[in-house]
């Protein structure tokens, strides 16, 4: 932990990216290390995407940070920096003022718009 801002940088595995280690781990000694590196870069890039199409819905926006983790911004310039998915929403929801809900009729009806 940083003693200066307080943020976590050692890194932990949730379980969301968990079974991008567990395909390296089965491909056994042998692997490229940097296929699985590729693989696990590549499945967050698609998670940011997914998220970027629910989060516009309160105002926000997440990218990933340098691999490890993900910067959560809102449209006033506000950021959070958090540590994996299951940080994010608590994030989300202190940063848009609002409780995200997947079954939000509003957010379900943007969803089947942008198809």
């Amino acid at each position: 932990m940083c003693v200066l801002c307080g943020q976590d940088f050692v890194g932990r595995l949730h379980w969301t990216d968990r079974h991008v280690t567990d395909r390296a781990l089965a491909a056994g000694p042998a692997s490229d290390p940097g296929e699985h590196q590729r693989d696990r870069r590549r499945d967050r890039a698609h998670r940011v995407a997914l998220l970027n199409g629910v989060l516009p819905h309160y105002g926000l926006k997440v990218e990933d940070w340098s691999g490890s983790k993900y910067l959560l911004r809102d449209r006033k310039g506000r950021s959070e920096l958090v540590q994996d998915l299951g940080a994010l929403w608590p994030a989300a929801q202190r940063l848009s003022g609002r409780v995200p809900d997947p079954l939000d009729a509003a957010l379900l009806e943007s969803l089947e718009g942008g198809r």
